[in-house]
């Protein structure tokens, strides 16, 4: 299977001036694209009004997973800056990413640090990845990156004119609870709390699961992905109790709609891995599941997603619900209507 090929399947032009480099305010008055995968109708509207277009009894899962500050910019002993992106640590090294060659067996400084200078030492580097030692205790890593990280924007958000404080703020669904993401659940960056109130009182039920969004998320699809059908590898996990209630939520027929396509790899992974959702006290795992054209979806009905990067993962597994054809066409519809694209722009359900 040739990987270019493939790709070109799943190519669209996007004018840049649609790319959006801040989110909607307030967040529930992002555009919304409305189709039916019965009807094959597609209607327009706002998040503000979502809840006139979901079926009735159905349960909307979202991805509660938190973004963590985990960029980090050091002095190299040259004196030019570097920007680390955190990856995991162990209680050897620290795992990162970085936008400049580091030199090895020599020191980095953090740049943001007020009451003494921290130092990392570069002790290897193996593939892209770089291997650190810090002059802190590696267990306090988080907490440096909490206190002098900066959040991490996706790579085609060039221009955002966010201060730190406001991609913190900003840059997290209302509803962040727990876990380690370099990205967000952005089809869930459209909620308020008022907007899910007034969902429950609809009777719509809300559940919510944690998939932590890795940096694979962003990277380009290469040919082992196409040879054995599987992505990067990101943890999941679902409580006993959320488990159980979406197990006896789908044996009664209501229909489940995925927030995001983390969630929705989260709910048909745990499906492949368990066979039932709630059949196990609580579910966790590693997802390395590749949704594409031929995919039988085993568990969810619907989807309420963003916009994607052409020739990506995310837009195959969009695709692999709606139909190639129908997806792109839906694109071209939201094009010229001019809805603004990607992380922080607009977004679409899908109905079943």
């Amino acid at each position: 299977m040739d990987l270019q090929k493939v790709l070109k399947q799943y190519d669209y032009q996007l004018p840049a001036a649609l790319i959006a480099q801040k989110p909607s305010r307030p967040r529930d008055a992002a555009r919304l694209l409305v189709f039916g995968l019965r009807d094959k109708k597609t209607k327009f509207d706002t998040f503000k009004n979502l809840g006139r277009h979901l079926p009735k009894n159905a349960v909307l899962v979202f991805n509660q997973t938190k973004v963590w500050p985990a960029r980090l910019e050091v002095i190299k002993p040259t004196g030019g800056k570097a920007r680390l992106l955190y990856i995991s640590h162990d209680d050897k090294f620290i795992k990162m990413l970085s936008d400049r060659p580091l030199p090895v067996n020599n020191f980095v400084e953090l740049c943001r640090t007020y009451e003494k200078i921290q130092q990392l030492k570069v002790i290897k580097k193996s593939k892209q990845f770089y291997y650190l030692k810090p002059s802190f205790p590696i267990s306090q890593i988080l907490s440096v990156l909490k206190t002098y990280g900066l959040t991490p924007l996706p790579p085609y958000i060039k221009n955002s004119p966010l201060t730190e404080k406001q991609r913190r703020e900003q840059y997290q669904t209302v509803f962040a609870k727990t876990g380690l993401s370099v990205a967000a659940p952005t089809a869930s960056l459209h909620f308020t709390k008022e907007l899910i109130k007034s969902l429950g009182r609809q009777g719509i039920d809300i559940r919510f699961i944690r998939l932590d969004v890795g940096l694979g998320t962003f990277t380009p699809l290469r040919d082992d992905n196409l040879k054995t059908g599987k992505l990067h590898r990101e943890f999941y996990s679902i409580d006993n109790k959320t488990a159980a209630f979406l197990d006896n939520a789908k044996k009664q027929g209501r229909p489940i709609i995925a927030v995001g396509t983390t969630t929705l790899r989260t709910l048909e992974s745990a499906f492949k891995n368990h066979r039932q959702v709630g059949q196990e006290p609580a579910l966790q795992g590693n997802t390395d599941l590749f949704i594409q054209s031929g995919y039988k979806f085993n568990f969810i009905d619907g989807l309420i997603t963003n916009f994607h990067v052409p020739k990506s993962s995310l837009l195959m597994l969009v695709s692999a619900l709606t139909g190639r054809e129908k997806i792109l066409e839906l694109y071209e519809k939201a094009i010229k209507k001019r809805f603004r694209f990607f992380s922080f722009g607009d977004g679409m359900v899908i109905l079943p």
